[in-house]
């Protein structure tokens, strides 16, 4: 009944106006595709030389918990730890070109035009509202980045480590292990802290009404959670405090949307 009801959420949103002018514009990024793999090897090329300075600056005593040592139990795991960093740089900023592209670029294409002034949907024109929605996406990113390292991190790393510490066990951890526990609730609170500002953008664009999107509730919560289980640890505590900022946040935007909007 459940699976049934998700799908049938799935249908409507991919029917939706929303999901007809992603399905139109499939066409134009992957066209691009080319220089998303050289964006890619660039940041990539350009990040590895730096990574051994940051994961020394990560693994220094000031930032770990007290009695944790950190090992490396394998001759290339340093170096695997390396390719990782500096390939989710590029990936990083292959995905700043696609916000971009679309932002800029996508609307121009003659299928999404189309599309558009069949559905009437009232996207925001380049200019100062999207000026506005780049500088307060960096923002919530960088918001985001500060709640995982000076709250979120600390909390799991001093509860996950007392834990061990009080049955009696040495904590010593794996190199890659710490460095991508790191990375991962780095990536999901930054990602996740961008909830307000998707939802606001969707409705003011008229492509998804505030009714359809508080219909699809449960997609979406299920969506956030979702995040924090592949992106934190595999305790109840790291998945909530993951998935309840964002959840949080996109309810904020529907109820702010409810006042600005009769």
């Amino acid at each position: 009944m459940v699976q049934q009801s998700i799908q049938a959420t799935v249908e409507q949103l991919a029917q939706s106006s929303g999901g007809q002018i992603l399905a139109s514009m499939r066409t134009t990024i992957q066209a691009s595709l080319k220089y998303y793999v050289g964006l890619f090897l660039l940041g990539f090329v350009v990040a590895f030389p730096m990574t051994s300075a940051f994961i020394a600056w990560l693994v220094d005593d000031a930032r770990l918990p007290e009695g944790v040592e950190i090992i490396v139990i394998s001759p290339v795991e340093f170096l695997f730890l390396q390719l990782r960093i500096a390939g989710s740089v590029g990936l990083v900023l292959v995905v700043l070109l696609v916000v971009i592209q679309v932002a800029k670029y996508g609307l121009r294409h003659e299928a999404v035009k189309s599309r558009l002034s069949e559905l009437e949907v009232n996207l925001p024109q380049p200019g100062p509202r999207l000026m506005l929605a780049a500088l307060t996406s960096v923002l919530l990113l960088v918001i985001g980045a500060l709640y995982a390292w000076y709250g979120l991190i600390p909390l799991l790393l001093d509860y996950l480590t007392t834990d061990a510490q009080q049955a009696g066990l040495t904590t010593e951890w794996r190199l890659s292990n710490y460095a991508g526990f790191i990375v991962n609730l780095l990536s999901a609170s930054a990602l996740g802290f961008q909830a307000p500002l998707i939802t606001t953008l969707i409705l003011r664009s008229g492509a998804v009404s505030r009714q359809q999107m508080a219909g699809s509730r449960r997609i979406i919560w299920f969506s956030a959670f979702v995040v924090g289980a592949f992106m934190s640890p595999p305790d109840p505590l790291s998945l909530f405090l993951v998935a309840i900022p964002i959840i949080v946040l996109f309810e904020a935007a529907l109820l702010i949307d409810r006042f600005r909007t009769p």
